[in-house]
C-alpha cells in the first residue's frame, strides 16, 4: 500500500505501520496472530465453496484454481496467498507493509510455492487484472471505503469472483471485537478501531456502484464447541462473494 503517488493511498500510514511491527510473528500460530490463524480455515471454506459455485467445479477437485489468476490484497505474510496457491492458482499477494511482504515471501520460497509478493497500494501496480481477488479484514483500516473499492473492483476481470471478509459496525462487535479482545489479549491493541467498522448493508451499496452484486454473504461466528464457524449471523463478522452484474 505503497506512497509513490498520494492519490492511491488509501490505507493509512499508521496502519500499515501497525501491522509491520507483527511480521515476524505473523506464521505463529500461537503468537500476536492467533486469532488469524484460527479463522483462516474458515474464510478458506467459503472462498473454496465460492469458487467452486462461480465457476460450477467439482467440489471434490484438489485444484480448483488451476489455470485461474487470484489476487490477495492485504496479504500480510500469505496466510490466504498459500492455500490459493495450493489450490492451483497463479497468485499475486499485495501489501502495505514492506517487511509482511518480505515474509511472506521467505515463507513461500520455504515452502516451495512460487507466489509473487508486492509492496504498495494496488491503485499504484501495474498488475493487470485477476480472475479471483480476495480483500479479507482489510477494509475496516481504510480511510476511504469508496476509493478503495474502487481499486479493488478495477482488479477484478470480466468475469471474475470478489470475496470479501470484514467485522460488521454493531454493539456486539464493538464489546467483543475491540473491547474484550484486546482487554483479554485475543488481538493486539490498536487492531480495531470500532469507527471505521462497515455494516453489510453499507457494503453492498458500495460494491453496486461499481457494478458488483453480492452472491452470498454468511457470517463468522464463534460458539462453544464448535469454535470460528460460517453462520447465519453476522452480528460479528461477515465474508461475502460478488461477481459483475453484467
Amino acid at each position: 500500500m505503497g506512497n509513490a503517488n498520494v492519490s492511491n493511498v488509501t490505507i493509512r500510514p499508521e496502519e500499515a505501520e501497525f501491522f509491520s511491527g507483527l511480521a515476524r510473528d505473523w506464521w505463529n500460530p500461537k503468537g500476536k496472530m492467533a486469532s488469524l490463524h484460527q479463522v483462516n480455515p474458515v474464510r478458506l471454506e467459503f472462498i473454496r465453496a465460492a469458487v467452486d459455485a462461480h465457476w460450477n467445479g467439482d467440489s471434490r477437485s484438489i485444484k480448483p484454481l488451476t489455470g485461474k489468476t487470484a489476487l490477495d490484497i492485504g496479504c500480510g505474510a500469505g496466510l490466504v496467498c498459500e492455500p490459493l496457491s495450493r489450490l492451483g492458482a497463479d497468485v499475486t499477494g499485495v501489501d502495505a507493509s514492506a517487511e509482511n511482504v518480505s515474509v511472506a515471501a521467505s515463507h513461500a520460497e520455504a515452502s516451495g510455492l512460487d507466489i509473487r509478493y508486492m509492496a504498495g497500494e494496488v491503485a499504484g501496480l501495474d498488475i493487470g487484472q485477476f480472475d479471483l481477488v480476495t480483500c479479507l479484514e482489510v477494509i475496516e483500516h481504510v480511510a476511504d471505503k469508496r476509493a478503495f473499492l474502487a481499486d479493488v473492483t478495477a482488479r477484478l476481470a470480466p468475469g471474475g469472483l470478489l470475496v470479501m471478509s470484514t467485522p460488521n459496525r454493531t454493539a456486539a462487535s464493538r464489546v467483543l471485537l475491540v473491547g474484550a479482545a484486546e482487554a483479554v489479549g485475543y488481538v493486539p491493541k490498536g487492531t480495531h478501531h470500532w469507527s471505521d467498522f462497515i455494516a453489510p448493508e453499507e457494503f453492498e451499496e458500495l460494491l453496486a456502484e461499481f457494478g458488483l452484486e453480492v452472491i452470498e454473504k454468511r457470517g463468522i461466528a464463534y460458539g462453544i464447541g464448535k469454535g470460528l464457524h460460517l453462520s447465519d449471523s453476522d452480528t460479528l463478522n461477515y465474508i461475502l462473494s460478488a461477481r459483475s452484474k453484467t
